[in-house]
């Protein structure tokens, strides 16, 4: 698959949406979402529930989905139950046949297991949506990363990537929920390539109820991650699954 320069992922985009007529030029408002219809989303961490709950809604939502795992056997297992054209292979097999990469792993593994990828993945979109938590007997609280966040943290050993966060503080438990259709809830999105950071938003508005919102430079992910904390303490004293909506916008 090719990749390595900035226009890679606009003509990947593209030819899923070539026709006869000639193509009208892109306006980027605020409000710009390209087409991602045809675009191949890797899930690493596929056979864990947040990485699974986003692979079940994306595939649900007509996405082309490949679960990563350690594993190729157990991410195959995992992408057969859940049916819908899902697809299961090792981390590595998974972030190559991808054209954009969720991260859903511990963050105890994080740096190793991209490391480990950085030559597959220089010129595409990578989505990290880890949340780098500990717990104690008062509940959750941020860790301190050394580069600042784990966004952060996949840019600086992913330096040929293109890497934003997101879906941070969407419920793995309504995720996986198939009685629930419509997900209300806005996905903070950051990140400092602007086309990379309008792929996440509209991926996350391939799911009935979600909205992409972008909300800062990469510098900025840190607060996003922490804030996690902040809604399992609020899950726990209101036996909730908290999300965030943004108002006036």
């Amino acid at each position: 698959m090719p990749h390595g320069d900035g226009d890679w992922l606009d003509r990947r985009m593209s030819e899923s949406t070539a026709s006869s007529d000639a193509a009208a030029p892109v306006t980027r408002t605020a409000y710009y979402l390209p087409d991602v219809t045809g675009l191949v989303v890797g899930v690493l961490g596929g056979t864990g529930e947040q990485g699974r709950g986003l692979a079940v809604r994306l595939a649900t939502a007509g996405q082309r989905v490949v679960i990563g795992s350690r594993s190729a056997e157990r991410a195959q297992a995992a992408a057969a139950e859940i049916g819908q054209g899902v697809t299961g292979a090792d981390n590595a097999g998974c972030a190559e046949a991808s054209d954009v990469l969720v991260v859903a792993v511990p963050f105890d593994g994080h740096r190793d297991l991209l490391v480990s990828l950085a030559d597959v993945l220089v010129g595409k979109v990578v989505i990290d949506c880890v949340n780098p938590l500990g717990f104690d007997k008062q509940g959750a609280f941020a860790l301190d990363v050394e580069e600042g966040s784990a966004a952060q943290q996949a840019a600086s050993v992913l330096p040929g990537a293109r890497v934003v966060g997101a879906f941070h503080h969407v419920s793995a438990v309504l995720l996986l929920d198939a009685a629930i259709a419509t997900l209300d809830t806005d996905i903070l999105v950051v990140g400092d390539d602007r086309d990379a950071t309008a792929v996440a938003q509209a991926l996350a508005a391939r799911i009935p109820g979600m909205r992409g919102i972008y909300a800062g430079r990469l510098r900025n992910a840190h607060q996003v991650e922490a804030m996690t904390a902040n809604l399992i303490s609020m899950n726990r004293r209101y036996k909730a699954h908290a999300g965030l909506r943004v108002t006036d916008v």
